[in-house]
């Protein structure tokens, strides 16, 4: 999946958690455009992961769900990494872990994970 689907996924997950997610907030929440979500949308759609009729509210199918959930915690875990391991700002921490958790191969994100359990 991009890096650009993961973020709308994640953005779905994030506004699910306040309510009913619709597409004028993903729009704004991310700084794009209603056409570019609805575009986004349809990719995820049709990729099991949501469910979305034109002018309704957006739900996470099961799948949705479980693949926001790893985006999310990787999300989650890298910018913890970042503010206690390497001690960057909580700013810098969330801006780079938005960055690093796309890009950050799995053998990498297991041994920082291993790395911390470690100095635990």
């Amino acid at each position: 999946m991009t890096q650009s689907l993961e973020d709308y996924l994640e953005m779905v997950s994030f506004l699910s958690d306040e309510g009913e997610v619709r597409v004028t907030d993903i729009a704004s929440r991310l700084g794009v455009s209603k056409p570019s979500v609805l575009t986004a949308l349809k990719t995820l759609e049709e990729r099991g992961l949501l469910e979305h009729e034109r002018y309704r509210t957006v739900y996470l199918t099961r799948k949705g769900q479980i693949e926001a959930q790893t985006i999310r915690d990787r999300h989650s875990f890298l910018t913890d990494f970042l503010k206690t391991i390497v001690g960057v700002s909580p700013e810098t921490a969330e801006a780079d872990a938005c960055k690093m958790e796309h890009l950050l191969s799995e053998e990498t994100f297991k041994k920082m994970k291993a790395m911390l359990r470690r100095g635990e």
